[in-house]
């Protein structure tokens, strides 16, 4: 069926006509490899790749046996499995901050019980985000994640109808990289402050140096749980995620994408003092943390994060993935520096964007004072010539060919050359 009629099936039944993700004015019908096509069969080098998970690529086959394997053993049991178990012990052992586990479904959920479990841990309520931080959509996510209005810190700036003001005044708001007002908000509120919850990669923006160093000494100074929102970087950027590229560990981190292979999945893991909330054995009936999910560690969901794991830990996989993003990121500046359009390129090789502005980016005002115009322009004639991605940000995958950086080098110098036309 043309994409047409789709999307007007779509607009009759779900709101906004569609399921709160991506652009509801395309329908992705089959993907395959680095390639994805419409339902108009328009074809596209895919990087958005699923919003971060498939990094091997659609329909990896190695990863399709594992899966068809599981299947023909069940597909879901609301009870222990082994794959759930093995996966566990694999995150334990790549992970430094991880003793123990637990799993979900989403993301989102991830950092939920991050923030209740670090609550649980120190009996204290306060939680600190940093502005333009994304964890999800609680309601404590929700506070200051994409602000159109300045406030001053560490003030929350509800994103989101439906939140109580009350989950408002829990929440203290910080600039990203910001040394100095991150230290006066954490020593004016220290006693009252259960956590802080960071993406060690801010969306696209990577921390200044010693930046998530500061911000484990302040935690530790002031018995304040660190909590790493590594869903995004998580086996992205190093094996080890984040934490490691960084040198710095916290108490806690969330995973998700990567480690579900494509599945809904995701895990919260850490120190075992703190998960230990999760086992009301041990803790007890106060400082029990129930949490139940009809889903958690699903068998078909873990075999196919384990078979994704095993292939990234595979000699060269992590060099192939950095050298096919810096290959990227010279395509996209080297046509814009030629025409002398201001700009930046932010992030890491596996995860980045071009933001059209002359000064360095360190927070999310920064990125909110680029030309949005011109990247609105830039956007729209890459996904015109074949190119799928998020216009915040473009993720690398392992699938890509030489066939398709080549595609992408070519739109890149089209999308530059129509910012001065």
């Amino acid at each position: 069926m043309e994409q047409s009629k789709l999307i007007e099936r779509a607009h009759k039944v779900l709101p906004a006509g569609g399921f709160g993700n991506f652009d509801s004015g395309v329908v992705i019908s089959r993907a395959k490899g680095s390639r994805m096509w419409d339902a108009d069969g328009n074809e596209y080098v895919d990087l958005l790749i699923g919003s971060g998970p498939m990094v091997l690529g659609h329909g990896h086959p190695e990863i399709l046996d594992a899966v068809q394997e599981q299947l023909s053993k069940g597909m879901t049991f609301f009870a222990n499995n082994p794959a759930g178990i093995e996966l566990a012990e694999e995150i334990c052992r790549a992970v430094e901050c991880a003793q123990l586990v637990r799993f979900l479904c989403t993301g989102g959920e991830a950092d939920m019980y991050a923030i209740r479990l670090a609550r649980a841990f120190t009996g204290k309520d306060k939680f600190i985000k940093f502005e333009g931080g994304y964890h999800g959509m609680s309601s404590e996510a929700q506070m200051s994640l994409a602000p159109e209005k300045r406030v001053d810190f560490p003030n929350a700036v509800p994103d989101s109808a439906g939140i109580p003001i009350a989950v408002r005044n829990q929440m203290l708001i910080a600039p990203f990289n910001d040394f100095e007002v991150t230290q006066s908000i954490v020593e004016s509120h220290a006693n009252e402050i259960a956590g802080l919850i960071v993406e060690p990669m801010q969306r696209i923006i990577p921390p200044r140096p010693g930046f998530l160093a500061f911000l484990r000494e302040l935690c530790d100074k002031h018995d304040i749980v660190m909590i790493f929102d590594e869903i995004v970087t998580g086996f992205r950027m190093s094996y080890g995620g984040a934490q490691q590229i960084y040198g710095v560990v916290p108490d806690l981190c969330t995973l998700g994408k990567m480690i579900g292979g494509g599945f809904p999945l995701s895990a919260v893991a850490g120190r075992a003092d703190i998960m230990s909330h999760f086992d009301k054995g041990k803790v007890g009936n106060d400082g029990f943390l129930m949490q139940v999910g009809t889903l958690n560690g699903n068998p078909v969901a873990s075999v196919a994060g384990l078979k994704t794991l095993e292939i990234l830990r595979r000699t060269g996989q992590y060099e192939n993935l950095n050298s096919m993003g810096t290959r990227i990121q010279e395509a996209v500046s080297e046509p814009l520096e030629a025409l002398g359009i201001p700009h930046q390129i932010v992030g890491h090789p596996t995860l980045f964007e071009v933001v059209f502005t002359e000064k360095t980016v360190l927070n999310y005002r920064d990125v909110m004072d680029g030309d949005a115009k011109k990247a609105a322009r830039y956007q729209r004639v890459l996904r015109n010539q074949g190119i799928f991605k998020s216009p915040a940000k473009l993720y690398v995958s392992l699938a890509l060919t030489d066939e398709d950086l080549d595609l992408v080098s070519h739109a890149a110098s089209q999308a530059a050359e129509s910012l001065v036309k």
